[in-house]
């Protein structure tokens, strides 16, 4: 089990710090366009638009939140900082866990988003009880708290992975979403239950998210086009354990660019949507990062091709993300490998626990066994 200790409630320590200067990541050549016409409003009618990110110090969040400061938004941050902090100075911090938010503690928000919870399947199997907690009862009671406490918008962080196997089919948000694992059944279930809150005064959105890659300050390097650049950097070899399954890749400035056309769609606009860039065999991500590594790095590196069984097989549409959020993905694997050539020298430390989820997750673990007195589980 994930120690009490970190799930307990904390004293909220909310603090706001002077300006700093933009981070470089937003100057790195992937800044994003702002196009999108404002259409929520605060309760004074102005807007200005007051955010709160649970589980915002994350891979995206540290991305996405640096965006909605530059667009003029107030935000706030609750996480409890698993992966420390690299937030601008001037956010907000909330150091609680979820469950011990209340309705008063959200009465002055205008939007909600939900980047907390379990972010990946070796995390979900290790834990499978931390999961549906974390995955599904988490959005549930933050989404209910946050309708009563007046909020207008709540968007939920879904997955691609509620789609399971998919037998090479186009998947839209029609599709049926059959998945046999712990991690995918766990982000349909918050799904279904946020989206069970919608009504006219209360706007849900829910994005599944393809395989998110890319360069945060926040840094993963678990995800599958980073995992394969990492490997190619470090051993000049990039393995794909099965050439022919698909995955829809969403690059993370393109991640931020969903989040900030949900919170920016007009106030009458619920529902669920397909995010990602494009999709791809793991074969042709393979393909893409040699390709990058050898013109920008100038490395030599080959591909070991296994066949190895994946229960996970899925693309998707995003034409109704297109059609109604005005998401246009400005970005590829090209683009990511890029991305992360142009940042490597911010997380050459490969070997740091911090960039591998799951890593952290067992060691809180063992910290939790390790405490006197505490029950063994």
């Amino acid at each position: 089990m994930i120690p009490k200790s970190v799930w307990s409630g904390r004293s909220r320590t909310l603090s706001f710090r002077k300006r700093t200067a933009m981070p470089r990541h937003l100057s790195n050549g992937c800044s994003l366009r702002s196009q999108a016409i404002f259409s929520i409003r605060t309760k004074e009618g102005s807007f200005d638009m007051k955010i709160l990110v649970a589980g915002g110090a994350g891979y995206i969040g540290s991305v996405m939140i640096p965006h909605l400061l530059a667009r003029g938004y107030s935000v706030d941050v609750t996480d409890l900082f698993w992966f420390g902090n690299h937030l601008p100075e001037r956010v907000g911090l909330i150091n609680k866990n979820i469950f011990d938010l209340s309705e008063a503690d959200l009465a002055d928000y205008d939007t909600v988003i939900f980047l907390a919870g379990l972010s990946n399947d070796p995390m979900a199997e290790f834990s499978p009880a931390q999961n549906f907690i974390s995955n599904a009862s988490a959005p549930a009671y933050l989404g209910y708290i946050s309708k009563k406490a007046g909020v207008k918008r709540f968007v939920y962080a879904s997955s691609c992975s509620v789609y399971g196997y998919t037998v090479d089919e186009l998947y839209d948000e029609e599709s049926p979403a059959v998945c046999g694992y712990p991690y995918g059944i766990s982000k349909l279930q918050g799904e279904q239950a946020v989206m069970q809150m919608q009504n006219d005064d209360f706007s849900v959105i829910a994005l599944r998210q393809g395989t998110v890659s890319g360069y945060s300050p926040r840094m993963r390097l678990d995800l599958v086009v980073n995992t394969m650049f990492k490997s190619a950097v470090t051993t000049g070899e990039i393995t794909v354990n099965n050439p022919a399954i698909w995955r829809p890749v969403l690059g993370i400035r393109d991640a931020a660019m969903a989040y900030i056309r949900a919170i920016e769609a007009n106030a009458s606009i619920s529902g669920v949507f397909n995010v990602a860039s494009g999709n791809y065999t793991v074969g042709e991500i393979g393909d893409l990062v040699m390709s990058g590594v050898k013109k920008f790095l100038h490395k030599g590196v080959k591909l070991n091709i296994k066949h190895i069984q994946d229960y996970r097989n899925y693309k998707v549409s995003i034409e109704k993300a297109k059609k109604v959020l005005s998401f246009h993905p400005q970005h590829n694997v090209g683009s990511i490998v890029e991305d992360l050539v142009e940042n490597l020298d911010r997380f050459k430390d490969f070997d740091n626990p911090n960039y591998y989820n799951i890593q952290v997750f067992k060691r809180l673990a063992r910290e939790n066994d390790s405490q006197p007195g505490r029950e063994k589980s």
